[in-house]
């Protein structure tokens, strides 16, 4: 997991809780400021756009995890550098174009190179624009505010058009690293109105086992679709199969079939949680995961309980 380690200085405020409030809204507003680092270089945070509009605008493959404990700790960091490097391993061999920009409109992607990634070495990249960034965005922030960042890697043609091999040293200049951060509000739970209203529309993505920015911008269509009371929306490639949501994972709590071995292993309500098979084409999201290794867990430890009832 990414460390972050940062000293903030917290000002104690005495005053009426109407004017602490309005004070405390201008902070948030004030503290909105967007980072870019982007090999090496840091962008005016006036000049940073949005997450949606930055991915808009490059390609390649990219992910994106949040703070954790007022910014001490990234969220399955090491899961998102694996997904990460195996999203650039994917898209440079099925589809390239989804992964390599050039400054020169005349060059073309390559239509076969398998670009060799070693995730110790992209990890290093990556970790090193986080070292140079995150202190930066941590003192800008309001207290105890977390951080949205997103990480997207695009592949560089010029860079690799001048290697004749690719070792292991040489990955780093073929790899353009872009850290984007924007202060992040998790969603308040247990609220009705914060519950997910969902509704059916398109088809499940083009190469949808990595993840790569370009979807931020083909989805676009279909958040036309969307009825304004709806707040995700579903994938589908017949219309009976559900795959995803647009941003998120798609999971299913239900019920089992009762049968003997239920009964005989005292199981009254046995559940199980379904998602579709990588195989389908969905992303192998980091929270999907985690929530299918938490069910075997959890099921393991049922079915060895039943062994001492």
């Amino acid at each position: 997991m990414f460390k972050v380690d940062a000293i903030i200085d917290i000002n104690q405020v005495t005053v009426d809780s109407t004017v602490f409030h309005l004070w405390l809204l201008w902070k948030v507003r004030m503290s909105s400021s967007r980072f870019l680092f982007s090999n090496g270089i840091l962008s005016n945070t006036l000049d940073t756009p949005p997450v949606k509009l930055f991915l808009e605008a490059q390609p390649g493959a990219y992910t994106t995890s949040r703070t954790h404990n007022n910014a001490s700790c990234f969220l399955f960091w090491e899961r998102h550098m694996k997904r990460l490097s195996e999203s650039i391993r994917i898209l440079s061999t099925l589809a390239p174009h989804l992964l390599f920009k050039s400054n020169n409109s005349a060059i073309a992607p390559p239509s076969w190179t398998t670009l060799p990634i070693w995730q110790p070495t992209l990890q290093m990249l990556v970790d090193d624009s986080m070292q140079k960034v995150m202190p930066i965005a941590i003192k800008e922030r309001v207290d105890c505010q977390e951080l949205a960042v997103t990480t997207l890697v695009s592949g560089n043609l010029e860079e690799l058009n001048a290697c004749e091999t690719i070792d292991e040293d040489r990955v780093g200049k073929i790899l353009d690293v872009h850290v984007h951060i924007e202060t992040y509000v998790p969603p308040a739970f247990g609220i009705l109105g914060n519950g997910a209203h969902l509704a059916l529309a398109g088809y499940g993505r083009h190469v949808a086992i990595a993840k790569y920015s370009d979807w931020v911008r083909i989805r676009k269509s279909l958040e036309k679709l969307r009825p304004p009371s709806v707040t995700e929306l579903l994938l589908s490639n017949d219309g009976n199969h559900i795959l995803e949501g647009c941003v998120t994972n798609f999971f299913v709590v239900c019920c089992k079939g009762q049968d003997s071995d239920d009964k005989a292993n005292g199981n009254k309500y046995p559940f199980e949680v379904q998602t579709a098979p990588l195989s389908d084409g969905v992303l192998p999201g980091i929270i999907r995961q985690v929530v299918i290794e938490y069910d075997l867990i959890i099921d393991r430890l049922i079915s060895f309980a039943a062994l001492f009832s």
